[in-house]
């Protein structure tokens, strides 16, 4: 997994600030829908399970460490949009089909405070690696979320491409 930050820092025009990657899969948008909002798909790169009830004001199930976190569907066009609040950010999956065989991902994280940009970004890094893996059909190696997961060095790339940062680090801070 490359240390290199691939996630965009941008001001939204209703003056938010968020954090958006860009994939593309050699998957129909179907599948890469499926990739977004089955819970046995999203446990090979989301930070948790997690069961969405797909509608406007639907809600949202995760599990493990995260059972507790509140989150809320937002908007739901299947299969191009999804978006949900959690915990304080906004999650927005937009899928464009290029080619039938071919679709665009991109994931735009709205963040709740300007100063977890980087930490976010270094953290959906190596959940998109999964993800990517997943695409590929391969394993992924190692843990994707939590303290564990290898985005500690990211997290430090994503500080020195002038992300905002500040925010409490999980396994960097004392």
């Amino acid at each position: 997994m490359s240390t290199e930050p691939t996630g965009t820092y941008l001001t939204l025009d209703d003056g938010r600030p968020a954090v958006r990657f860009t994939r593309t899969y050699d998957h129909p948008v179907a599948r890469v829908w499926r990739f977004v909002t089955e819970p046995d798909e999203l446990a090979q790169w989301f930070p948790a399970r997690a069961e969405i009830e797909l509608r406007k004001g639907g809600t949202i199930k995760f599990s493990g460490d995260l059972e507790d976190s509140p989150a809320q569907v937002i908007a739901v066009d299947p299969p191009r949009h999804l978006s949900f609040s959690w915990d304080g950010d906004e999650l927005h999956f937009d899928l464009e089909e290029l080619d039938a065989e071919r679709t665009r991902f991109t994931l735009t994280n709205v963040l709740g405070a300007e100063n977890t940009a980087a930490r976010v970004g270094a953290g959906w890094e190596v959940c998109l690696a999964a993800l990517d893996a997943h695409a590929r059909g391969e394993a992924f190696d190692g843990p994707h979320d939590g303290a564990d997961a290898p985005w500690q060095e990211i997290y430090q790339a994503y500080v020195a491409a002038g992300f905002p940062s500040g925010s409490p680090v999980p396994g960097l801070d004392t």
